[in-house]
């Protein structure tokens, strides 16, 4: 048997002016208990007012998803030993990016609300077909990933960029998106692309791979946004400064083997945006994190060509 301490986000919005923390110690759990296994106890036999979301209890319906030391988790999938081997104190929050009802229950509008905005169904061109159209094997398990999704909303909880900007559509609503752009059945291939290219959109994504570390289910939510990254580009959807910004990338790295960082960003956002942020631009010359065209600072010759080599053999591949 083991011992957990918790500290736990406490907010009742019909008695609280402001959010406090609760500390409690819950004895006799079994070693194989769960985060969620601790806060049931908690509410059924500490404190009643606790309140929380669970139904399975078996990392399947993901209402059990809130933040534990930080990160978005599956209540019912964490295990406590594995987290506090030696009794170390753990935080529990409600998840992020999303407004607190009470405690750890969360309003799942911000979720649903996204998911809507990129249409999650397949649509199809003219009259239904004389017989079944039957997706290749290999493309069904390559959808598979993103078909993982159980909907918990922990990847949108943890998104930086979300943080920051409300309009991102957010990790679980590309990811789904891609479940759909990437079936062969879907017809408006190029209009769901440009759609999804907007701002907002799978340009905005920086790839901080959080809703990777925190996804129960491995979608690996930001991989499917690069997908979509690849189809809007072979689509020709490369007006926007994320497109336009890999292509140049690319061409400098495949070039000369290293980043031109002085003439990246002004291929990219415009000479007028690079004006603007100048200072920026001084600031990273000083920090040491755009190097001088100085000799001595690039790839040599040998190893541009191997890298040269490489960018070539990754183009036949793809």
């Amino acid at each position: 048997m083991i011992q957990a301490k918790l500290k736990v986000y406490r907010y009742d919005p019909q008695k609280d002016q402001e959010s406090h923390y609760d500390t409690y110690t819950v004895d006799n759990l079994p070693d194989f208990a769960t985060v969620l296994d601790a806060l049931i106890k908690i509410r059924e036999e500490i404190d009643g007012t606790l309140t929380l979301r669970c139904s399975c209890r078996s990392a399947v319906c993901g209402s059990c998803a809130f933040r534990v030391n930080g990160h978005a988790k599956l209540g019912c999938k964490t295990k406590l030993s594995a987290l506090a081997p030696d009794g170390e104190e753990i935080c529990v929050d409600p998840m992020g990016n999303m407004e607190v009802i009470k405690d750890l229950v969360t309003s799942m509008d911000t979720f649903w609300d996204k998911l809507r905005q990129v249409k999650p169904w397949i649509e199809t061109d003219g009259e239904p077909p004389e017989r079944e159209y039957k997706v290749p094997h290999s493309k069904m398990v390559e959808l598979q990933q993103p078909m993982n999704c159980i909907m918990c909303g922990a990847c949108v909880s943890d998104c930086t960029v979300l943080e920051v900007d409300e309009n991102f559509l957010a990790p679980a609503a590309l990811a789904k998106a891609y479940r759909v752009v990437g079936d062969p059945r879907h017809a408006p291939t190029k209009e769901s692309l440009i759609n999804l290219s907007q701002e907002g959109g799978i340009w905005d994504c920086t790839r901080c791979l959080e809703c990777v570390q925190v996804c129960p289910k491995d979608v690996a939510p930001m991989d499917q946004i690069i997908k979509l990254r690849e189809l809007a580009i072979k689509e020709g959807l490369t007006g926007n400064v994320g497109a336009k910004h890999v292509i140049h990338f690319t061409k400098s790295v495949s070039h000369s083997g290293t980043i031109d960082e002085r003439t990246l960003p002004i291929k990219a956002a415009g000479l007028g945006w690079a004006i603007k942020n100048t200072g920026t631009a001084i600031k990273a010359i000083l920090k040491g994190k755009i190097k001088p065209p100085f000799p001595g600072t690039h790839p040599s010759v040998t190893e541009v060509k191997d890298i040269r080599r490489i960018h070539m053999e990754l183009e036949e591949k793809s």
